[in-house]
């Protein structure tokens, strides 16, 4: 597989390592973009893969209110040092990643946060669909692993396509601002409220709502 200059390109900068490493980590992995960094990450090349072990303790409580105040996040994102707290960039990625969360509506910041009994029961459901199609057991098990790494890229943050440009995920858009700035950066934790979510409207404010939307 021929590999390209540009692709090389968005690989460094994702990861910050040299090009010849990163032309080689897309050869070893075909081409794959995500499965490249984490080969680069396996043989400690990549930039953002050095910095995770560092303490990140300072960093800032992003917020974003959406669709007339109808939906608002809460994130806290954390770097090492109140200097790159104050930097444009990092202030930026984390007003990108309050916006991306309103938007999209993730559940948990990364797969490991997801709790065991949601976990199975999710596999659950994908097994008796499965089965009803006759396959062997084998088969069904490697269409259930397939099928959970969507659920996460679903519901986990860190796994979701980017809103703001989809051929990347969140957790390429942290490895590119991490090699940007120059420190380790996690996303800790987010809340997101929508308006009236989980309130059981009055019948009369339902019957309101039905009849403006029959245009009544």
């Amino acid at each position: 597989m021929s590999i390209t200059a540009a692709q090389v390109n968005e690989l460094r900068k994702a990861t910050g390592a040299g090009l010849m490493d990163c032309k080689k980590a897309l050869t070893e992995t075909g081409g794959d973009h995500e499965q490249a960094i984490d080969y680069l990450r396996k043989k400690g090349l990549a930039a953002a893969s050095k910095k995770a072990g560092r303490a990140a303790t300072e960093g800032l409580v992003g917020s974003y209110i959406h669709a007339g105040g109808k939906i608002g996040v809460l994130v806290e994102v954390n770097c090492e040092t109140d200097f790159v707290a104050k930097n444009e960039n990092f202030q930026a990625f984390v007003k990108d990643v309050a916006m991306h969360i309103a938007a999209a509506g993730p559940q948990f910041v990364r797969r490991e946060e997801v709790t065991s009994d949601v976990l199975e029961r999710e596999k659950e459901i994908y097994r008796a669909k499965a089965r009803e199609t006759g396959k062997p057991e084998n088969i069904i098990e490697k269409i259930i692993e397939g099928q959970v790494n969507k659920f996460f890229a679903d519901i986990c943050l860190m796994e979701q396509a980017y809103v703001k440009d989809p051929d990347k995920t969140i957790q390429t858009y942290l490895n590119e601002t991490i090699a940007t700035i120059g420190e380790n950066i996690s996303i800790r934790r987010f809340a997101r409220f929508v308006l009236g979510e989980g309130l059981a409207k009055k019948e009369s404010d339902f019957a309101a709502e039905v009849a403006a939307t029959a245009g009544l």
